[in-house]
């Protein structure tokens, strides 16, 4: 397996090219959003869950069908129809016999229960436990999701459609997610200084793609952990309150920076939204081993792929500095760019000429001006 393959798989995107990739990813994206709403169903703090700690509590195992249709009914074989309201205590109870439990399809009711499951046997299967292998094909066969809890190992399986999900204790989840908590504050730090070094030579209006691009790397590198960290989030449910405030701190602002910052140095011209989402999707597809090399962001906004380009001098439009000043609304950030359409050309406006820009009144002039005046004197911090 080459390099970008294997991050490709590890990122959870399939390793495809061409027309061929789109069609696979977006269907692998509609998988997995599916996948983490039945995941979100399970988490502490459910009756779901709680009915699964409970069985795990028991050593019983058990096997769990999220819903409850005629094509299910057709690979029931015996067992008993219930139609019951849902309780944990009941899902432990009627998992003590070996069959399957069938509930509705939002969870609120018990169908069917003590269930031998009889699906397509032609189907494919990775699992060689028996009730590994009926949940999977049940799963696959029915389009619902399925549940199995092993008696022996009590390892709690998550099937829906062609995927598979193991759902980890509490404790393994917050270990994997502190850690990477960890690697975000370093990730954070570095981006704070590297954005503050980057508003210095803005200012100073020695620019190079090198200091965008080291900007913008740090964001990549901030955005992709947190989405790891809020991933395990979801997961957590109750037990994961802490640490999603947490992310929150440390992420803050990052999306609309990042957005700010293609605005400024997007070589299209005139700059707009659609040109804006363009890019930031091209970022969004570069793999892990790509961040390794800052020139591989350059194409995102239109500069080649070298590292001669990394030398190139650029300059801001102004977005991301003027966002900065207090109280300054992006549409005036808008207007004002339009009219100036750089940031060293907006340094030597005066307050009277902000002033003749429409929608501008003197005092909006005068935070902008002030506001710059205090960024040069302070070096951007």
């Amino acid at each position: 397996m080459n390099p970008g393959r294997w991050v490709t798989n590890l990122l959870g995107k399939p390793a495809m090219g061409g027309e061929q990739s789109n069609s696979a990813v977006a269907q692998y994206d509609s998988a997995h959003i599916a996948l983490r709403e039945v995941i979100a169903r399970l988490v502490p703090g459910t009756q779901l869950r709680d009915g699964i700690d409970r069985i795990l509590l028991a050593r019983t195992g058990a096997l769990v069908v999220l819903g409850y249709d005629e094509p299910v009914e057709r690979i029931c074989d015996g067992g008993f129809e219930l139609d019951i309201e849902f309780s944990p205590m009941r899902l432990r109870e009627l998992s003590k016999m070996d069959g399957a439990v069938v509930l509705s399809g939002d969870g609120a009711r018990i169908r069917r229960a003590n269930v031998h499951l009889v699906p397509d046997p032609a189907l494919p299967t990775v699992e060689t436990g028996t009730r590994h292998k009926a949940a999977e094909r049940t799963a696959a066969q029915t389009g619902f999701p399925v549940i199995s809890v092993s008696r022996s190992t009590g390892i709690v399986t998550v099937y829906l459609g062609g995927l598979r999900h193991l759902v980890q204790p509490s404790q393994s989840i917050l270990s994997r997610a502190n850690q990477a908590m960890g690697t975000l504050e370093r990730y954070r730090s570095r981006l704070d200084e590297t954005t503050r070094l980057l508003s210095i030579v803005e200012l100073e209006d020695f620019t190079t793609l090198r200091d965008v691009l080291s900007a913008l790397h740090c964001l990549e590198l901030v955005r992709r952990v947190a989405r790891e960290i809020d991933s395990d989030v979801g997961e957590l449910g109750v037990d994961g309150r802490q640490l999603a405030l947490q992310l929150a701190e440390l992420v803050g602002e990052t999306d609309t920076l990042r957005r700010l910052l293609v605005r400024d140095y997007l070589r299209k011209c005139p700059v707009d939204d659609a040109s804006v989402d363009v890019a930031l999707a091209e970022l969004d597809a570069l793999l892990e081993v790509e961040l390794l090399d800052l020139a591989n962001l350059g194409p995102a906004l239109g500069f080649p792929a070298t590292l001669e380009a990394l030398d190139t001098a650029v300059g801001p439009r102004g977005y991301r500095l003027l966002a900065e000043i207090p109280r300054v609304s992006l549409s005036s950030v808008e207007s004002v760019v339009a009219v100036y359409g750089s940031l060293s050309s907006l340094l030597s406006a005066t307050a009277g000429e902000l002033e003749t820009l429409d929608g501008m009144d003197s005092q909006l002039a005068r935070q902008i001006r002030e506001g710059l005046s205090r960024l040069a004197e302070s070096g951007g911090v």
